[in-house]
């Protein structure tokens, strides 16, 4: 909990750092990457640094949790039942930390991290940035970062490590033009931990200039089997965008008898105590992955309750894991699938974007959503429409999230 006198100075300047905080996390990363380049080189994704999408990220997660800290301080005022107006991010630093995890970032980098930050926070603020302002500042960042820290010592502990581990390609699988599935196998031979539906890992390539780059991918098979699967969507260019050079990389050299670099399985997109609990589960494009590899864990435990599964694409050829898609949710006793498709839509199928108005949604449903961000924040505010208590959708996002940013 943030204390009682840098609540209130935090309050006073949480304007102006927050009009400020593009530029100060651009300068941020300006000031890392000239200190540590190897920090871009083999760690952050340089795609999004290209794009900007991480700086958008990270500042919307520090306003984010300024914002919940000064609200939940004891000075603010409480509404009639008694209670806060809103509860501290955990959901966020729960994803962020997994993340991190995936990534093997240890404590004493959020000391770097500090050092650049402060740097470019009294840069851009100059003199604004008091004593008492700094002192305060100082106190958010490290309730940030000693929550994150903690998480992430968990996460460590119940995965044996942050250790990378090689894992050769035993097949690959072309889904669509654009979609590989690649089967894994540890290449010690040695057992492995069993994943949760829903999880991801990160797999880090080595590129032709040199850099070692992350990225993380959902395991798209079902837990407990011999192979540990991952598909990948090759990213394309834009106007804006650059093509996704480690997507690109493993579609186009990656083979059966490649050896990759795999993290532990990370991630919080999971179904906790799903028995007898109604399910929605969304997905757009890619995000199918971690869709698929649920649906296939409640095949495999014979989950009775209703699932309604909603999945939206360009056409069917775009749609990956297609047939496992719809095979596994045939398996289960209860559940209905709903499909759209801007184009070349089949007869079961509907054209255009995924709308949920016509859809039932069953009492007590807790839906999960993977996908591009504009769907999810469809997708969520339907189903808030349609009575499902916000605390039980849950999502996942694909690359920096967004879902906070200021745009």
């Amino acid at each position: 909990m943030l204390s009682e006198q840098s609540a209130a100075t935090v309050r006073a300047t949480l304007p102006a750092v927050g009009a400020a905080i593009g530029e100060i996390t651009e300068r941020f990363y300006a000031g890392l990457f000239a200190a540590h380049p190897e920090l871009l080189r083999d760690l952050f994704n340089r795609g999004n640094q290209a794009a900007g999408t991480q700086r958008q990220a990270l500042a919307g997660s520090i306003a984010a949790f300024a914002t919940r800290l000064v609200e939940d301080a004891p000075d603010h005022p409480r509404d009639d039942a008694g209670s806060r107006p809103q509860d501290r991010p955990d959901a966020m630093l729960t994803r962020i930390a997994h993340k991190h995890a995936s990534l093997g970032i240890a404590p004493e980098q959020y000391e770097v991290v500090h050092e650049h930050l402060f740097a470019a926070i009294a840069d851009v603020l100059d003199e604004a940035v008091t004593p008492e302002v700094a002192a305060a500042w100082d106190e958010v960042y490290w309730l940030m970062a000693n929550a994150l820290i903690a998480i992430e010592r968990r996460l460590y502990e119940e995965s044996g490590g942050d250790a990378w581990r090689e894992w050769e390609v035993a097949e690959r699988v072309r889904e669509t033009d654009d979609v590989v599935t690649f089967g894994l196998r540890p290449v010690d031979g040695a057992p492995v931990r069993d994943f949760r539906a829903g999880q991801y890992v990160s797999v880090r390539a080595q590129l032709p200039d040199g850099a070692r780059q992350i990225r993380q991918y959902s395991l798209s098979g079902a837990p407990g089997a011999d192979v540990r699967r991952i598909s990948v969507k090759r990213v394309s260019g834009g106007a804006t965008t650059p093509e996704g050079e480690v997507s690109n990389h493993l579609y186009a050299r990656v083979r059966a008898g490649s050896v990759l670099e795999l993290s532990e399985p990370y991630g919080d997109l999971v179904l906790d105590d799903a028995a007898g609990t109604p399910l929605l589960l969304a997905s757009a494009g890619i995000g199918v992955t971690p869709i698929v590899a649920m649906l296939a864990d409640l095949a495999a435990h014979g989950h009775d309750a209703p699932v309604t599964v909603v999945h939206a694409d360009r056409s069917p050829a775009d749609h990956a894991l297609r047939t496992d898609h719809e095979a596994y949710a045939a398996k289960l006793p209860d559940a209905s699938v709903h499909l759209w498709y801007e184009r070349e839509a089949p007869a079961h199928a509907r054209t255009g974007l995924a709308d949920l108005t016509d859809v039932p949604v069953a009492p007590g449903t807790r839906a999960y959503l993977c996908g591009p961000l504009p769907f999810m924040r469809a997708v969520r505010a339907q189903l808030i429409e349609k009575g499902v208590a916000p605390a039980d959708v849950h999502y996942e996002v694909f690359g920096p999230d967004l879902w906070l940013a200021r745009t």
